[in-house]
């Protein structure tokens, strides 16, 4: 394989995860320094900007990269400069029109969590000053993530990884120290958390400036081609659109399932819980632990993802050539990659939910209740994983369209159970709703995979045995040092340091026997060599 793809490929997966890291760092002071009630008014803000960014941008990137590599591989370098210059044209007037929508539905928005009635949590207003902080991000990124498209097409994956970075240093930076300075100084959390709102403008800024100073060092590159290719037909702009949102309403819809997930129980905890007698500051308590959890379930998630997802091109190449052996074989390949690496992380957070929780966000955010709806939201790492992988899958053997189906039934599911789930199972309802709506989704991926290229998962099954076994080797081995170390430091320790030492010991004795009987038994590294080789 071509050296720059594979070296691309390595920029843009690392820069994915480095930008992942942060992002779930800076909520451990963030949240320290904020609060249940501080993050609970943070995740109104997020959730809805997380959609109008998906919904303005239009999966971007991947489509701009497809559409600009398309036509540079004909030699037709003017395609990608007219598409560069009508594109920043519609990602201007999508941005402005996104944060118009967004800044003028905050009211709307904040009625939807805020009841009017109880003042035990945050007020209407705040709601109100943090959404339309948020807003303003959206001027910004749809033009930036054009141009990250831009480069991608153009094989030239380091400008995109490094403004992806760039963008996220700055806005964790600007995050925890601006929020850190407003407390300092005696200001209120409201303030604090619409400055940790407003650093997704000035990450972007960052990252978009990056982005137009690189273009313009090498303007001169870019004539050079264009001057030199004999192929550079203009092609119009209503064409070019077409051809674009074609690429890019499948990779947008897919890219929107969790944000989605995640915004019903944003938005509909609160309203349910008070229907069932809970005050707002409790209803916002449980809304917000709710949010902690999924930031600590998506880092193995995101780390699993991008290492089974490395192998989808090869899956790609193979179904356009027809050879749907090899497209099995890398399936088969890939979901045990994915599974090496998601099982042990999902049933490891599952074990020891609750000394992880107060480790990572201390005693101060609801402990017990983080804890337990961690175990309980802790193996959704596999569900989520399998639907971001199958959903990729299917893409790649062009059934995209189908896919969309499926996450649409799923969510539904996860609307229904929402409400009917929440009588008898309380806090954890919202959990199990989840399971009920990506468990649909998955099943009905892989029935559409099975159909497509008549795919059979015995084989599989039969792959995961061994991942299978580990794992359950793993969990006797953590659930017995985490019996010791309770036992032996439960009176001598603070809840806190008790916490700490029982996640790290318990993580690296259950790390230790998961990767060492892995080696020893040659399954880790037969996965790791075919990884390397596929």
């Amino acid at each position: 394989m071509d050296t720059k793809f594979i070296r691309g490929t390595f920029f843009l997966t690392a820069s994915t995860l480095i930008s992942k890291i942060l992002g779930f760092i800076y909520i451990i002071p963030f949240t320290a320094l904020v609060g249940n009630s501080g993050y609970a008014l943070y995740k109104y803000a997020y959730g809805p900007y997380t959609l109008m960014l998906s919904i303005s941008t239009m999966g971007l990137p991947l489509a701009v990269s497809k559409f600009v590599s398309k036509y540079n591989g004909i030699g037709n370098y003017r395609a990608g400069q007219d598409l560069l210059k009508f594109g920043l044209y519609l990602m201007i007037f999508t941005g402005v029109l996104s944060s118009i929508v967004l800044y003028s539905l905050a009211p709307f928005l904040a009625e939807m969590v805020i009841s009017k009635h109880d003042s035990t949590g945050n007020k209407l207003e705040d709601v109100i000053y943090v959404i339309r902080l948020v807003s303003f991000a959206l001027l910004i990124v749809p033009p930036m993530s054009l141009l990250r498209g831009y480069f991608q097409g153009n094989q030239s994956m380091g400008p995109s990884a490094l403004s992806t970075i760039l963008e996220q240093v700055v806005r964790v930076i600007f995050i925890v120290l601006g929020a850190y300075i407003v407390i300092k100084f005696g200001r209120s959390v409201t303030e604090a958390v619409g400055i940790g709102t407003f650093g997704a403008f000035v990450g972007a800024i960052a990252g978009l400036g990056f982005l137009i100073l690189t273009y313009r060092k090498r303007r001169s590159l870019i004539k050079k081609q264009l001057i030199e290719s004999d192929f550079n037909q203009r092609i119009k702009p209503l064409p070019m659109f077409k051809e674009l949102i074609s690429y890019a309403i499948p990779f947008v819809l897919v890219g929107l399932a969790i944000p989605i997930y995640q915004n019903i129980d944003t938005f509909t905890i609160n309203v349910l819980f008070q229907s069932i007698g809970y005050k707002q500051d409790q209803a916002e308590s449980i809304n917000s632990v709710i949010g902690l959890a999924q930031i600590l379930v998506m880092v193995p998630v995101s780390l699993a993802t991008a290492f089974g997802m490395s192998l989808l091109p090869g899956i790609t190449s193979s179904y356009v050539k027809g050879n749907l052996k090899e497209v099995k074989e890398k399936m088969n390949k890939t979901f045990q990659i994915l599974m090496f690496f998601t099982l042990p992380a999902a049933i490891g957070l599952c074990l020891l939910g609750k000394p992880i929780y107060i480790m990572i966000f201390g005693i101060n955010n609801s402990p017990v209740l983080g804890g337990v709806i961690l175990q309980w939201y802790a193996p959704m790492a596999i569900l989520f994983a399998l639907f971001t992988v199958t959903a990729s899958i299917l893409q790649g053997i062009n059934q995209q369209k189908k896919v969309i189906i499926g996450m649409f039934l799923g969510i539904v599911i996860k609307l229904i159970l929402n409400f009917i789930l929440l009588t008898n199972f309380k806090e954890i309802g919202p959990v199990l709703a989840t399971y009920g709506g990506y468990t649909v989704s998955v099943l009905y991926n892989f029935y559409l995979i099975k159909k497509a290229i008549n795919y059979k998962l015995l084989p599989l099954v039969r792959a995961l045995t061994l991942p299978v076994s580990l794992v359950i080797v793993m969990s006797i081995v953590v659930l017995i040092a985490n019996y010791l170390v309770t036992t032996y430091l439960e009176t001598k320790l603070s809840m806190y340091h008790l916490a700490i030492t029982t996640s790290l010991f318990c993580v690296s004795m259950g790390g230790i026997v998961y990767i060492g009987i892995g080696l020893k038994t040659k399954a880790l590294r037969e996965v790791l060599v075919r990884r390397k080789n596929a």
